[in-house]
């Protein structure tokens, strides 16, 4: 199991020593879980976690995902929230016909993935249902498959409640006390002298011990993981494929870019079962093309690792070189893809535009890869203030994928700055839909205000901020815009829609002052 420390220093996987080493393990033994299959019926007893309850497993997840959600290094994204969704769904849904997952969960957690700017391979579980990426893991997988295999993983830690069990484990040790040591590790991440004190000066001769405990979870997650991700459609060779990849990676002597290995410890035991378990399968042919959008994708994850201006050059070069045109189509794809984008930053959109140029004919005959050129064209007019040009560049993409949210995100920008009415209504209505089933959806609901001050509707745009506060925890935040929209709304004599939408902000704001004020008495 890995936690998200977003910075770049080693000590990051002190964070999950939060829930996996400085707790005393005093497990009972418990029947074989339900639903779980044959893959994990002979997985050894790790206790039930009974002493955490659901509710207050996502209160301690809610508390860390608010530090979360305001370091620097958190990163929203259309394009790659878009496709970490895409693995990330059947995933979930294959846990929950597979009876990993139970309907009580599945309502009561939170289920949300955060990206981090990192460039470090990791990734993370937290309590209640949170998860998370970075990018520099995104950056080096070979495929989905090889991703899905993480992902799968660290959605058993979850659903099989290993960190309530290692919590339950401290019986003394509330939920806000446990909340409240984990953001102090997360704290002390920044710091390796402070976060070695707090160790040595805590229960270090728990270490050990709990090491064995973890090493259990390591092995039912790696289990659940691989019937979870075979079940959802994906490839069981890429969880091979990538145990293969941690364990290079171990052998070189990890240096801090894989601190996934340090939670995650390759053993001959892990890899030999996992193999294992790959050669009962009957294999799968041979993708008879590359995959252009994974390799977009761990282009785009790259660049915006912001890796720092050497780099960027670097990889513009490699893309000029005359070379290229023997790699592998997918290959070229993506060191022309990674340069276009690096032109952002180093702020050459002449050459971004010639890159555009040489990647059109590589992606003619792959939709997805296309569209997501479309995409990358829109972003760069949008750089270059060029909002017509967006527009021409989502037309060019099917009707079909219009109503994506990269989309409709990118759509509502251009339209909010050329301040089109007509077609911005359109825009903003397309944006409501899409909140209806996707409520928590904070960048959306930053695009809606912005598209309602546009449209001189300021009560709802001032509506629109708060929500969007709220999606991101903010709650001192939301109760500055929803009480700004109250003000507003008694200023100002009100009628049919107004009026509904003021009754609206009364409502939030109640609500999120009572969470305001929950938190306070967490502190």
């Amino acid at each position: 199991m890995k936690l998200l420390a977003l910075s770049r220093k080693p000590v990051t996987s002190l964070v999950t020593w939060a829930v996996a080493c400085l707790l005393v393990p005093a497990w009972a033994q418990a029947p074989a879980l339900p639903g779980s299959g044959s893959a994990s019926s002979a997985l050894p007893s790790l206790g039930d976690g009974s002493d955490i309850t659901l509710s207050a497993e996502r209160k301690i997840g809610d508390r860390i995902a608010r530090e979360l959600y305001r370091d620097p290094d958190f990163i929203e994204d259309p394009i790659l929230d878009e496709y970490i969704q895409s693995l990330w769904r059947p995933l979930v849904t294959s846990a929950l016909a597979r009876g990993e997952l139970s309907a009580d969960m599945q309502e009561r957690f939170a289920w949300k993935i955060l990206l981090g700017k990192d460039r470090s391979v990791n990734a993370f579980a937290l309590p209640g249902g949170y998860m998370g990426v970075h990018l520099g893991l995104i950056s080096v997988v070979a495929s989905r498959d090889e991703l899905a295999s993480v992902m799968a993983h660290e959605l058993s830690h979850v659903t099989q409640r290993h960190i309530s069990r290692s919590m339950g484990a401290q019986s003394r040790m509330t939920p806000i006390m446990m909340g409240t040591m984990i953001l102090g590790l997360l704290a002390a991440s920044k710091s390796p002298q402070s976060a070695q004190a707090l160790i040595v000066g805590g229960q270090a001769a728990a270490i050990q011990s709990q090491l064995s405990f973890s090493r259990d979870m390591e092995r039912e997650a790696d289990r659940v993981g691989y019937s979870v991700m075979t079940e959802a459609g994906f490839d069981p060779q890429g969880f091979v494929s990538m145990f293969g990849k941690l364990q290079q990676a171990a052998a070189l002597n990890d240096n801090g870019s894989f601190p996934y290995l340090r939670s995650h410890p390759m053993t001959t035991e892990r890899m030999a079962d996992m193999q294992g378990r790959q050669q009962l399968l009957t294999p799968r042919s041979a993708l008879l093309k590359p995959d252009l959008e994974h390799a977009i994708m761990t282009a785009r994850a790259k660049v915006l690792s912001q890796p720092g201006v050497d780099l960027l050059r670097s990889w513009t070069q490699e893309a000029l070189d005359p070379q290229l045109s023997r790699q592998p189509l997918a290959k070229q794809v993506s060191v022309l893809y990674a340069a276009a984008v690096a032109q952002m930053p180093l702020r050459d959109p002449q050459l971004a535009q010639r890159l555009v140029l040489r990647l059109t004919p590589l992606v003619q005959g792959d939709a997805q890869a296309f569209r997501l050129l479309q995409l990358l064209k829109a972003e760069l007019a949008y750089k270059a203030d060029d909002m017509r040009n967006v527009l021409g560049a989502l037309s060019a993409i099917p009707a079909s994928a219009l109503a994506r949210r990269p989309e409709l995100l990118a759509g509502v920008q251009a339209r909010t700055r050329l301040a089109a009415s007509p077609a911005l209504n359109e825009e903003v209505s397309q944006l409501r839909i899409w909140l209806q089933e996707h409520p928590g959806d904070g960048q959306v609901w930053q695009a809606l205000a912005a598209g309602c001050m546009a449209q001189g509707r300021v009560l709802q745009s001032l509506r629109a901020e708060g929500e969007a506060q709220l999606a991101r925890m903010d709650y001192s935040g939301a109760i500055d815009r929803f009480k700004a929209a109250q003000d507003l709304g008694r200023k100002q004599a009100m009628q049919g829609a107004d009026k509904i939408e003021a009754a609206i902000v009364d409502a939030r704001l109640r609500l999120v002052q009572s969470m305001w004020r929950e938190q306070l008495l967490e502190r």
